[in-house]
C-alpha cells in the first residue's frame, strides 16, 4: 500500500542559486511563506523552524539532505495540537536547470493515513511556491490571503 503523498512541480524563470537561497534565506522566506522565517543553519541533522512574524514557533523539523543547489529535504510537522497524531513528513526539493528555467519538483511523503497536516499542506504549498515564483519572476509576491486557505491552528 503506498503511503499518502503530495507532489508539486513549477518551473521558473531563475537560476538554481537564486532559488536555493529564496528556500534557505529567512528573510526571503518571509515574502512568499505568509510572513514565516525558515530558520536553520541547514546542516544535515540540524534542526529548523518555522517563525511566525509574531515570534511563535507554527513548524519545526530536521534536515536530511543539503545539497547546493540541487536538492534540499527536511521533515516537519505544525506543532498545534491539531496535529499531535501527525509525525513528522519528509519535503524534497529538487532543482534542475531547465534551459533559462529551473524546474522545481517538491515531494511532500510520509504521512499518516488520514493525515490533517497532509490536508493542510495540500492547499499551502501551491499557495506558497506560487508565489515564490512571483518573486523570483516579477520581485512580488503574490497577495494570497492566509485566511483563503483555511487553515485551522
Amino acid at each position: 500500500m503506498r503511503k499518502p503523498e503530495f507532489v508539486y512541480v513549477t518551473y521558473i524563470e531563475t537560476t538554481p542559486e537564486k532559488l536555493w537561497e529564496a528556500l534557505t534565506d529567512p528573510a526571503f522566506t518571509e515574502r512568499y511563506w505568509f510572513g514565516a522565517r525558515l530558520e536553520s543553519d541547514w546542516k544535515v541533522g540540524s534542526t529548523f523552524e518555522m517563525l511566525r512574524s509574531d515570534g511563535t514557533i507554527s513548524d519545526r523539523g530536521k534536515v536530511v539532505e543539503f545539497d547546493r543547489p540541487r536538492r534540499l529535504a527536511y521533515t516537519f510537522v505544525n506543532i498545534s495540537e491539531k496535529y499531535k497524531d501527525d509525525r513528522p513528513a519528509l519535503a524534497t526539493f529538487v532543482l534542475e536547470p531547465y534551459g533559462k528555467l529551473v524546474k522545481l519538483t517538491l515531494t511532500h511523503e510520509g504521512f499518516v493515513e488520514g493525515s490533517k497536516f497532509l490536508d493542510g499542506i495540500s492547499r499551502g504549498w501551491p499557495a506558497i511556491l506560487s508565489s515564490l515564483k512571483s518573486i523570483l519572476e516579477t520581485g512580488h509576491p503574490l497577495e494570497i490571503p492566509f485566511e483563503a486557505l483555511k487553515f485551522e491552528d
